[in-house]
């Protein structure tokens, strides 16, 4: 598919560009009307097959929970563990820029059956939660408060940490928004042992010596977006003496993991970007 095709998805989805905007350019790119809805289909998420674990997994346990936010914010969180009665690490699923929906409820399942109590927050929640729109949820993602929501999935530990199935262990995994939150979450929260960020947005650079975590990032080749904050990050990182892997995956496109959207997952790359991220978590937690 032509790059600029996928260029203008991923502003559409990070920009305050409106959705007349984004078919205009996107029959400009295509030649036609016609040719662009048929294009479209193949760059826009699609949760009808998002379950690749079922939701009533015999091997899980699944719950949502709700928590105590910042100035009185209901939080709302999806949970899931393996089935027997234990004590497990816990795990973050942080997701992207959608809030809350089928595909990161999926992968949160995943996580769980690595042997994790995966808990996942909904950053919406203070506005009523995740709208069945993915465009309607994008635009409630302009009206949350960047300090509060921070504070807010911080609080999301305080939780988990109060649970009986959680030995105590803390670590996060998220993508893209998700992604940016899981590095911000290291700098703020110095209990929490290990952090992977795929596709995110680097922290401030003058936090940085603030993370105790090990980090594990994952970035894709043909993320120019973000991956312009690489060299400085990684920099940092090292006069920090942090911990850290850094992966960049040459040829594969922004949200490369989240495989309902055809036009960007690359099967491979998340096979290997996801095995490195068990392994890691694996390292540090259990």
């Amino acid at each position: 598919m032509d790059q600029r095709i996928i260029n203008l998805y991923d502003e559409y989805t990070h920009k305050p560009l409106s959705r007349e905007e984004f078919l205009r350019k996107l029959v400009q790119l295509t030649g036609s009307t016609a040719a662009a809805m048929a294009v479209l289909p193949l760059i826009e998420v699609n949760y009808t097959h998002a379950a690749t674990i079922a939701h009533q997994d015999e091997r899980l346990f699944t719950e949502y929970v709700s928590y105590a936010g910042e100035e009185g914010d209901s939080m709302q969180a999806y949970v899931a563990r393996p089935v027997k009665q234990a004590k497990y690490p816990a795990v973050m699923v942080i997701h992207e820029n959608r809030g809350l929906n089928p595909h990161i409820e999926d992968v949160t399942r995943r996580m769980a059956l690595e042997g994790f109590l995966a808990f996942a927050p909904n950053a919406l929640a203070p506005l009523g939660g995740t709208p069945d729109d993915s465009d309607k949820a994008r635009e409630l993602f302009q009206k949350l408060d960047a300090a509060k929501t921070l504070k807010n999935f911080i609080r999301g530990f305080d939780y988990i940490k109060t649970r009986k199935d959680c030995n105590g262990k803390l670590g996060c995994v998220g993508f893209c928004w998700g992604g940016a939150m899981a590095n911000n979450l290291a700098v703020h929260v110095p209990e929490l042992r290990a952090a992977v960020a795929y596709y995110g947005r680097q922290p401030e650079l003058s936090e940085v010596p603030k993370i105790k975590a090990a980090m594990l990032l994952h970035y894709a080749g043909l993320d120019e977006r973000i991956n312009v904050g690489i060299p400085a990050y990684e920099e940092a990182l090292k006069k920090a003496g942090v911990r850290y892997q850094l992966y960049v995956y040459e040829g594969a496109q922004h949200a490369f993991n989240n495989d309902t959207s055809p036009a960007r997952y690359n099967a491979e790359v998340a096979r290997l970007a996801w095995e490195r991220t068990v392994a890691f978590l694996t390292e540090h937690l259990l």
